[in-house]
């Protein structure tokens, strides 16, 4: 396989860290360029291990910056550009709409305009299955297809489907060669301590209340973030183009049966468990049908729920550090004191 030289936008973040990780492991020579602006999610200790890897350039950039965009472009002329760039959670959007659309939609036509501008093999945009809306949860036999109506439930996903929406325009219109995978909820390491998953970790270590909303009954279809680079992985190189591929986990479980498993596995009591108001908007169910991918590329997750949570709950008790200094805040100076130069 020839060379690459990969644009990864958002790749100081959960989802885009881990793909950077897993592309450099992968692929020795390829060249992978991280753009984040490194807001609240963004993590250069993610990247750590990377940094000083001759493959990989780290850029602190905003993607709403079309200059800044256009002349990275015109430095590194990537012939793949992966955009995990979002911002991604739905109680923050339902706070301030504003930066949602701001980054997820102007962001991700900037960059369209750069593809176009300077020529790419592929783009892909990274989406959500929350643009589907929800389902019923006394359906289990419904799941979501790449045909499912869009039908958005919080600013954060009408965000994302509207830039679903705009990546299918600039293929249709000016041929833009574009690819777009939905996931299901991940988990794994790197994930932002304010995600479900992690978030109950940290509590429970801490002997803290662990905040469920409503009666903790809604479902989620499950998938270990490396399972989902290695879709997009497979997506990038032989996925075709302007097609929707969606990415499921087949691992569907409720958020109170998630937690009361967190906390038999740390031997921590279920009385820690607080049930909290609802979120407004909150969906019940998302599902996915993955077919499509395992028929065209042959994708099926390679990571059982029960052997993931496993990794997971090790990687966070082996890297305390990462997260401490999360929820203390120490992160988000970090870049300036170690890479203010760059």
């Amino acid at each position: 396989m020839s060379k690459k030289n990969i644009i990864v936008t958002g790749g100081a973040g959960f989802i885009g860290g881990n793909f950077v990780h897993y592309m450099l492991e992968k692929y020795a020579d390829y060249r992978i360029v991280c753009v984040d602006a490194l807001t609240y999610a963004g993590n250069l200790d993610t990247l750590s291990s990377v940094m000083n890897n001759p493959n990989f350039r780290f850029v602190k950039m905003d993607i709403t910056d079309r200059d800044s965009i256009f002349k990275l472009f015109q430095e590194e002329h990537p012939d793949i550009v992966v955009n995990f760039a979002a911002e991604s959670h739905v109680d923050r959007s339902i706070k301030d709409p504003g930066v949602f659309l701001r980054t997820n939609i102007i962001g991700t036509q900037v960059l369209m305009d750069a593809c176009r501008e300077f020529g790419i093999e592929r783009y892909h945009q990274v989406s959500t299955d929350e643009v589907y809306g929800d389902l019923p949860l006394d359906r289990p036999d419904l799941f979501f297809t790449e045909s499912t109506p869009i039908h958005t439930s919080s600013p954060y996903s009408a965000s994302k489907a509207s830039a679903d929406l705009l990546v299918l325009a600039y293929h249709r219109t000016f041929k833009l060669p574009i690819t777009i995978s939905r996931c299901s909820n991940n988990y794994g390491p790197y994930h932002f301590p304010e995600k479900l998953i992690p978030l109950m970790i940290a509590n429970a270590l801490a002997d803290k209340p662990l905040p469920v909303y409503g009666d903790g009954l809604n479902v989620r279809d499950w998938l270990y973030v490396k399972d989902h680079c290695l879709a997009i992985d497979l997506i990038i190189h032989q996925g075709r183009v302007g097609e929707v591929y969606n990415v499921g986990g087949h691992n569907e479980m409720t958020n109170i049966d998630i937690v009361k498993l967190i906390l038999k596995a740390l031997d921590k009591p279920e009385s820690l468990i607080t049930y909290v108001k609802d979120r407004a908007g909150h969906d019940r169910r998302y599902a996915i049908d993955p077919a499509k991918i395992h028929k065209e590329l042959g994708f099926l997750p390679t990571t059982r729920f029960a052997d993931g949570i496993k990794m997971t709950i090790q990687w966070y008790l082996e890297n305390k550090g990462w997260w401490e200094k999360i929820l203390s805040g120490e992160y988000q100076n970090y870049y300036e004191k170690m890479y203010g130069d760059l």
